[in-house]
């Protein structure tokens, strides 16, 4: 068996197993898989702008943000999901295009700090724009969604409907960075002159990487808001940005699986480290924060390439 279909094997078995095992763990421990996916949906999008198109940006929550907010309103509205998710995802990828003209005379931390600002600007906006957004009461009561007259309305339904979606990004994104588009954004992150010498037009690939980034977070942000059926502005302030691209680069930018092994370390694994009652765990209950802290600065230091990259270290010594 090849490697590309011993690995498409693995993830059929991983997702299998998800599928299955959902259903013997307890109700919280499915809501925190589901919130995992839910994340995982808007780093995939960031790791393909930072990643793959190399353009640092720290307002990917501004993003979640307005996909949640958009859904928020629309479902309550009573507009059917599968039309809100792509009002969601379109709204998301215009403003991600605008948001990508800073690229075009910015970048690396000056970038960062354009995006950053984006991100704040947001949310003061979801904060004091009461009328519109509830301001810091929220919206409450947002319904999960009824397709074709399935309810997806208890925990276990829409952790399955949650994991298929996950799923059928994760295939579009794969597809896409295979494709000459893919190939394009990875010529742009290397050497942005040389991609422009060989007929890369970085002015369009620039602003796409952002827009695409962009609706993957506002993807995620409407299944976020359909999970909690409650949102204020909290979950999206520019902190929450930092954490997700802390997910990216410590799972491995520009590695298509790093998003995935970044957002289980820094979104499942502190929750379930402080949600533990095993006797041997107990004292990470309290301390948890320090030992996770300790090796997230260890894995930055003797890991830049992301955990992801040790496959890669490990090819590299078993050849040499």
């Amino acid at each position: 068996m090849s490697a590309p279909a011993r690995r498409a094997a693995m993830l059929v078995a991983i997702v299998a197993a998800l599928a299955i095992g959902a259903a013997f763990l307890k109700r919280s421990d499915v809501y925190l898989l589901t919130l995992t996916m839910v994340y995982l949906m808007a780093t995939f999008g960031l790791n393909l702008t930072v990643g793959y198109a190399g353009q640092m940006s720290l307002g990917q929550a501004a993003f979640f943000g307005i996909g949640a907010y958009v859904a928020a309103i629309a479902l309550k509205a009573g507009v059917p999901f599968l039309a809100v998710m792509p009002i969601a995802a379109v709204a998301c990828f215009v403003i991600g295009l605008a948001l990508g003209f800073p690229a075009l005379r910015v970048q690396h931390h000056y970038l960062a700090f354009a995006t950053l600002g984006f991100n704040v600007l947001v949310y003061l906006i979801l904060r004091n724009e009461e009328q519109v957004t509830g301001g810091t009461y929220g919206i409450s009561a947002i319904p999960r969604p009824t397709i074709l007259g399935v309810s997806f309305e208890g925990h276990l339904a829409y952790f399955h409907f949650t994991l298929a979606s996950l799923v059928a990004l994760g295939a579009l994104l794969w597809w896409l960075l295979r494709s000459p588009w893919g190939r394009a954004f990875a010529a742009l992150r290397d050497n942005p002159i040389r991609a422009e010498s060989l007929g890369v037009n970085i002015t369009a690939y620039t602003l796409l990487a952002f827009a695409i980034g962009a609706a993957c977070a506002g993807v995620g942000g409407v299944y976020y808001a359909s999970l909690v059926e409650f949102i204020e502005p909290g979950p999206f302030h520019f902190s929450t940005s930092l954490m997700m691209l802390l997910a990216v680069i410590i799972g491995g930018s520009g590695r298509f699986y790093g998003p995935v092994v970044g957002t289980i370390i820094i979104i499942l694994l502190p929750e379930l480290l402080r949600g533990s009652s095993h006797e041997a765990l107990k004292f990470m209950q309290k301390w948890y924060l320090v030992f996770f802290g300790l090796a997230v600065v260890a894995l930055m230091v003797w890991l830049p390439g992301g955990i992801v990259s040790l496959a890669d270290r490990f090819r590299r010594r078993s050849t040499s």
